[in-house]
C-alpha cells in the first residue's frame, strides 16, 4: 500500500505540472506586445501604415447600413467586437455600432496561435494584410490583454470606477504635457472631457496608447490607475 500510495501522489504531481506546463505567468507576458496589439485591434492599418482595404469586411453584416459600406471602419476589430471586446453582449448590444456580431471575450486566457489562426483564415482575411509579428502581437492582446470591465466601469452609468482626487496626481505628470491642464489639446481632438461619454474606448487607449502617435501605453501599470485618471476627466471641460 505504501508504494501504491507513493506511486499514486506522483501521477497526481505529474498531472497538475503538466495542466501548467503551458500556461503564461503574469511577469512572462509581453506587455509591449500586447498593447501593440491594442493598437493593432484599434486600427491595425495606422499602426503598421498600410492602405485601408478599398472593399467592405465580408463579415460586416448589412443591417449596419451606417458602416457596411465604410472599409475604413469595418475592417476595425474594435468595429465588430467593441472595445470591450464584449461584441453583442456588450457595449455594442444597440445604438449605430450594433452588429449581432459576438465578442473575444471567450479567447480570453487561450493560445495566441488559435487567434492567429482564425485571423488568417479566409473568412476574416486578415493574412495577407499584416506581417506574423503583427498578427502575433494582436493575438497577445485577445489572450493576454483583456480586463474585467466590471471593474473599472459602470455599464449601466458610463461612469468609471476611480479615485477622481489619484486621478488628477496622474493625470498632470503624465498627460497633460500633452493634453494640457484642461484636456483640450491636442486642438485638432475633442476636449478629453467630452470623450468620457465612451469610457471603454478611453480606457483602451490610455492601456495601449493611440494608433500612430506617441501617447504612452500604461498597460503594465495597475489598471485601477487608469480608472483613477478616466475619473477625474469626467471632471474637465466638454466644450
Amino acid at each position: 500500500m505504501k508504494y501504491k500510495f507513493n506511486f499514486a501522489v506522483a501521477a497526481a504531481i505529474a498531472a497538475v505540472s503538466g495542466m501548467f506546463a503551458g500556461a503564461v505567468s503574469a511577469q512572462d507576458i509581453d506587455q509591449g506586445s500586447v498593447a501593440r496589439g491594442g493598437k493593432l485591434y484599434d486600427k491595425w492599418y495606422k499602426v503598421i501604415k498600410a492602405d485601408v482595404p478599398e472593399a467592405s469586411h465580408s463579415l460586416y453584416p448589412a443591417s449596419n447600413e451606417k458602416y457596411a459600406n465604410d472599409p475604413k471602419n469595418n475592417w476595425r476589430c474594435k468595429e465588430c467586437h467593441g472595445w470591450d471586446g464584449r461584441g453583442v453582449a456588450g457595449a455594442y448590444a444597440s445604438g449605430s455600432h450594433a452588429t449581432g456580431i459576438k465578442g473575444i471575450d471567450a479567447l480570453a486566457g487561450g493560445d495566441p496561435a488559435a487567434v492567429v489562426a482564425i485571423l488568417t483564415a479566409p473568412a476574416h482575411g486578415y493574412g495577407d494584410k499584416m506581417a506574423e509579428a503583427d498578427l502575433m502581437d494582436l493575438a497577445n492582446f485577445v489572450v493576454y490583454g483583456q480586463i474585467d470591465w466590471s471593474t473599472y466601469v459602470d455599464a449601466d452609468t458610463k461612469a468609471p470606477k476611480g479615485d477622481a482626487a489619484k486621478g488628477k496626481q496622474v493625470y498632470n505628470t503624465v498627460c497633460a504635457n500633452c493634453h494640457g491642464a484642461d484636456g483640450k489639446l491636442p486642438k485638432d481632438m475633442p476636449p478629453l472631457g467630452s470623450l468620457m461619454g465612451n469610457p471603454w474606448e478611453v480606457m483602451h487607449k490610455i492601456l495601449n496608447g493611440q494608433p500612430a502617435e506617441a501617447m504612452p501605453a500604461m498597460r503594465a501599470i495597475d489598471h485601477q490607475v487608469s480608472a483613477d485618471v478616466m475619473t477625474y476627466l469626467t471632471m474637465l471641460p466638454k466644450e
